[in-house]
């Protein structure tokens, strides 16, 4: 394998063939300002001589180690490492490993789609082409005027976001129908499913929790949106007016007609400003109001299953009180018998008793104060077990 990487075209049908080659793991694909995908077959030397970052922030990529989703930015590049999206991106390019997994492949068609958007219109541009769009079209075209590393980390926002919101849904259309079963019958079958259920929604939490918190701390921290600013950084270093690649503020034809040059100087020169931090801040906000909502409907889904648990505890409690009474009832009638079956074994028993002599009587008149002892003695527990709530009335 060569040092700097070879560069292959990009052929969507030969990615989804290549899916089980053992090398896909390693496997890159890039994509330029244009949109135009290539495959990248290089080692993590090139790859990090290439967008010039260390080892340690490569390690985060690598998709046999575990790490939990995170955005760094650094000097020349974006690490992000979100779920099964784990990317590089540039100023210029965005480098997206194991492109040819399920779940990427929607990402890679995305980035296909997106990101040739503004450099179709510069490339008009360029060519001294008119933009002959109408006036919305022109506004439109200006609110699309976003550094190129904000489009490439916003198709992997939103994908993100998009899957674990899948999840959720998935996850909730199977969990609802199940508690509800378990409510109107406890077995083994259906608490099985529920415990199976839970597991999954506390995977599923934390790792919604994370991608949540990863955005939080962005937006607590405007030093760390700031070194998001790719182009921003890029471009310091030559004017604002210059028609360098890295000056990425470029107005529409039709509304740049109507700004002076110095205007649109002015206005360069504010989105140059390194405080100025609000593009990003409402991108993040957008996606992290919806992941949160996604976590909202986690946390709903939680409190069903914690009030399904404590129903079915009561059912338990109901049920062991039932066993209780149950007890409590043949206790006092073993007691009943076993005093009445006392005082039938003595006088049963082939012993002479000379108090016994000529007084037959004595044994019927014993057995029936010993069944009138009994009555009134279960008579008294059932009315001690019905005052303490042991019974029903």
């Amino acid at each position: 394998m060569a040092r700097d990487g070879s560069v292959v075209p990009a052929d969507p049908q030969a990615m989804v063939v290549a899916k089980k080659k053992t090398q896909s793991s390693r496997s890159w694909i890039l994509f330029d300002a244009m949109g135009q995908g290539s495959m990248l077959d290089a080692d993590k030397y090139a790859i990090m001589h290439r967008v010039q970052i260390n080892a340690r922030d490569l390690r985060i990529l690598d998709p046999l180690l575990s790490y939990p989703s995170t955005i760094l930015g650094r000097e020349k590049a974006i690490v992000l490492n979100l779920e099964h999206i784990k990317a590089i991106i540039t100023a210029e390019e965005v480098l997206l490993r194991d492109p040819t997994d399920e779940h990427v492949v929607p990402v890679v068609e995305e980035l296909q789609r997106r990101l040739p958007k503004l450099s179709d219109i510069h490339q008009q541009q360029g060519d001294g082409k008119e933009y002959l769009g109408g006036q919305q079209d022109a506004e439109a075209a200006e609110e699309d005027e976003s550094p190129f590393e904000f489009r490439a980390l916003e198709v992997a926002l939103e994908a993100i976001c998009s899957y674990l919101a899948a999840r959720t849904t998935e996850l909730e259309m199977a969990a609802y129908p199940a508690l509800d079963e378990l409510t109107s019958k406890i077995s083994s079958r259906n608490l099985d499913r529920v415990r199976k259920l839970k597991s999954a929604m506390t995977r599923l939490t934390a790792r919604v929790q994370k991608v949540r918190d990863e955005l939080e701390q962005l937006l607590d921290d405007d030093d760390d949106m700031a070194d998001l600013y790719l182009s921003r950084k890029a471009g310091s270093a030559s004017p604002v007016s210059g028609s360098g690649p890295a000056n990425w503020f470029a107005g529409s034809p039709t509304i740049g007609s109507k700004i002076s040059r110095a205007s649109r100087a002015s206005i360069a020169t504010v989105r140059f400003d390194e405080n100025d931090v609000e593009e990003l801040e409402m991108l993040l906000e957008a996606y992290f109001m919806q992941i949160d909502g996604t976590l909202n409907k986690l946390t709903t889904l939680r409190e069903y299953i914690d009030d399904t648990e404590d129903y079915i505890n009561i059912q338990l409690d109901n049920h062991r009180n039932q066993l209780i009474q149950l007890e409590l009832f043949l206790s006092s009638g073993t007691v009943c018998l076993s005093v009445y079956s006392l005082v039938t074994a003595i006088f049963g028993m082939n012993i002479p008793y000379t108090w016994n002599d000529d007084h037959g009587y004595m044994f019927k008149w014993v057995v029936i104060v010993s069944g009138v002892f009994s009555a009134i003695m279960f008579i008294m527990i059932t009315f001690y077990a019905r005052k303490k709530g042991l019974v029903g009335s």
